[in-house]
């Protein structure tokens, strides 16, 4: 099982905003993206004083809280999302309460923003793509760490159904992509009979259709675009294809050197 936890994988050096301008909200998630997770908070926290009205911010700083979570627990390595067995046999684990909290009143936050900015406006770009983050961040974490892998389906399927909403108005929004991508690829890997089941919910499981839209975020994506490219890295890793996912950690090695999980999942493909 492949979920948003993945993307913790980093950000192009380049960190263009949609409007063409660098923003330290894209410093922050450099910092993040390499485990830098004091220092992003701070920045994160500094664009929500100067940005008082974007639920990007509290968003943002909620996701440094659950990867600082994350690292702490080890669940970040690549093999874990290769090995189905390792996946399934994962045990339940005991999460920070202090970090918890934090983590939900920062989604919390964020929520009630967008919420607000939609209110006025139902297709505004940026307060779609917050929730569809929320959806995410909130999968991964009953996911992980309390194991409730229901639970995380349905929040997977909110925040695709939240993206496509997003993309009908804004089809250029191509962080977008990456919550369909990652539904239709995650459950296309369940059995036929699950699958079947799956798409009687509503749920999405075109394994080709998922790969589709996990690599339109990974050309032309913003803030997931490293996402996109580390689940293409681990597509290859279960298709067997060592090289192209070596060449793609190593990219990712590379732009974010102080992230050790990189070079450690490397080091296994040589």
């Amino acid at each position: 099982m492949i979920t948003w936890a993945l993307c913790l994988s980093g950000l192009v050096s380049a960190a263009v905003a949609q409007d063409g301008q660098t923003t330290t909200l894209e410093a922050g998630y450099r910092d993040m993206y390499n485990l830098q997770f004091t220092e992003a908070h701070r920045v994160f926290q500094d664009w929500e004083r100067m940005h008082p009205e974007d639920p990007l911010g509290p968003v943002s700083d909620a996701a440094a809280h659950l990867f600082s979570e994350f690292d702490r627990l080890h669940v970040l390595e690549v093999e874990f999302f290769t090995d189905d067995e390792k996946f399934e046999g994962r045990s339940k684990l005991t999460p920070d309460p202090a970090t918890k909290q934090a983590f939900e009143e920062r989604l919390k936050k964020g929520k009630e923003l967008a919420d607000r900015l939609l209110g006025h406006d139902g297709s505004n770009g940026d307060a779609l793509f917050a929730e569809v983050l929320v959806s995410g961040l909130r999968g991964d974490y009953v996911a992980l760490i309390e194991k409730r892998d229901l639970a995380s389906l349905s929040y997977i399927k909110r925040g695709r159904a939240t993206a496509e909403r997003l993309l009908a108005s804004n089809p250029d929004y191509y962080d977008a992509y990456l919550a369909v991508g990652v539904e239709n690829y995650l459950l296309s890997l369940k059995p036929a009979p699950v699958r079947w089941l799956l798409r009687i919910s509503g749920a999405q499981t075109d394994k080709e259709a998922g790969l589709e839209k996990l690599r339109i975020t990974a050309e032309k994506g913003h803030y997931l675009l490293p996402f996109a490219r580390l689940l293409l890295a681990v597509a290859a890793l279960r298709a067997n294809d060592r090289a192209q996912a070596r060449l793609l950690l190593e990219d990712l090695s590379r732009e974010f050197p102080l992230n050790h999980l990189y070079a450690e999942e490397l080091a296994k493909l040589q």
